[in-house]
């Protein structure tokens, strides 16, 4: 699979992240998807990635999620990406519901294999969201 069609599917899987569109997901990711929301914390299969992501989105009246810029070689596309969530609304982060905004900046690291993605590596700063839902 060419390096542009792996970004393609990159953009195509958060398009459909962004809609809400999980149903979607199972035909962009691989039978052995895994999710890691932080170093090695595995979530297996679309369900295990649906049921980290909703609750984060879940928590927000609105939000966007659009990718600045894409970096691929080989198997492997980096993502990086804002986060802009709209009126804190659920105890997602061990906070309160506050109707607060959020902005955060997010490095996922995702691996392709037979066309599909295989692994969604996702770094970003736990810190700096409770920081801005308690300001």
């Amino acid at each position: 699979m060419s390096i542009e069609r792996n970004k393609q599917l990159v953009r195509e899987f958060y398009a459909a992240i962004e809609r809400g569109d999980f149903d979607a997901l199972h035909d962009m990711v691989h039978p052995d998807f895994v999710f890691y929301n932080q170093v090695d914390t595995p979530h297996p299969g679309v369900a295990g990635l649906v049921e980290s992501e909703k609750k984060n989105f879940d928590a927000f009246e609105s939000f966007r999620f659009p990718i600045e810029t894409l970096v691929a070689e080989g198997d492997k596309v980096a993502a990086y990406m804002l986060f802009e969530g709209k009126g804190y609304r659920t105890d997602a982060m061990g906070v309160p519901p506050n109707g607060q905004d959020v902005r955060i900046s997010l490095m996922m690291l995702l691996t392709i294999k037979d066309g599909k993605v295989l692994e969604k590596r996702a770094h970003f700063d736990v810190g700096d969201i409770r920081r801005q839902l308690t300001a």
